[in-house]
């Protein structure tokens, strides 16, 4: 008679990395990894055995985790996700703390490109006194942050625009964005992740500064005078970056690196 399969074995059977295996285990059986430690020896549920079988045949054949999941972590916070939206990236929480120390109290702030939500949804729990502004070309993307910012109790108002085109007249303290920036033919567009990911919102389809020279170029009409304009872009953006807020005048332009020591954020005070 075979033995019986335990949890323990499941994951180790599945073929996937061990997080991806953790992650899919909980999602699949609703248990954390705290029960997992206490019941690994424990026979496995048929059911549970059927969803996570199927997870992990999805995941073997490439798809991310967090759609698989419907969520990703972010800023400490769980933020809901969709084949919709960019999966929220660590990396991206480098223009997070560099938008949090330059935004003045009570400052109006504009978020361009929200996709889940996550940016300006953290900048709004991590410091309510901003009144915070998210824009998205696309509707599906602002129906998924603005369920994220409901869920998280995050006052942000969300407005369909493509970058400035609905803010005619408006002004903010602090601008920041994480736009499409990947080259069009980057083969990692091709690779991992990101086949599954919308291509709308990882490249311009240019060079991959084409959507940052429109921000650069129009942010200044929407500042504050010393008012910030903060960006994410590719590891090899920072020098063309910089060269654009030079050229549209900003102050104190610098390029910041994230934790591998990659060039990941431009920015510009407006003078």
């Amino acid at each position: 008679m075979p033995q019986s399969l335990t949890y323990a074995a499941l994951l180790r059977q599945s073929g996937l990395d061990r997080s991806d295996a953790l992650a899919l285990f909980c999602h699949a059986t609703g248990h954390n990894r705290a029960w997992l430690i206490a019941h690994d020896r424990d026979e496995v549920l048929p059911e549970h055995a059927a969803v996570f079988h199927s997870l992990a045949e999805r995941r073997r054949a490439g798809e991310p985790v967090a759609y698989l999941t419907g969520e990703r972590e972010f800023y400490g916070r769980p933020f809901a996700v969709s084949p919709a939206v960019l999966i929220p990236r660590p990396e991206t929480e480098l223009l997070v703390e560099l938008a949090l120390a330059r935004a003045p109290q009570g400052a109006k702030v504009l978020d361009l490109g929200c996709g889940s939500g996550c940016i300006p949804v953290t900048l709004k729990l991590e410091r309510p006194d901003l009144q915070v502004t998210a824009v998205d070309i696309s509707a599906p993307s602002l129906v998924m942050a603005q369920g994220n910012a409901t869920r998280l109790g995050a006052a942000v108002r969300f407005i369909e625009s493509d970058w400035f085109g609905a803010l005619a007249g408006e002004s903010f303290e602090l601008i920041v964005s994480n736009p499409p920036y990947i080259e069009q033919h980057d083969p990692h567009l091709q690779q991992g992740d990101l086949r599954f990911e919308p291509r709308h919102a990882l490249t311009d389809e240019a060079d991959g500064l084409a959507h940052l020279r429109r921000i650069v170029a129009q942010a200044p009409v929407h500042l504050t005078p010393g008012g910030w304009l903060l960006f994410e872009h590719g590891w090899d953006q920072g020098p063309g970056s910089r060269a654009l807020l030079e050229a549209a005048g900003f102050a104190e332009v610098q390029t910041w690196t994230d934790l591998a020591g990659l060039d990941r954020v431009s920015g510009g005070r407006k003078g």
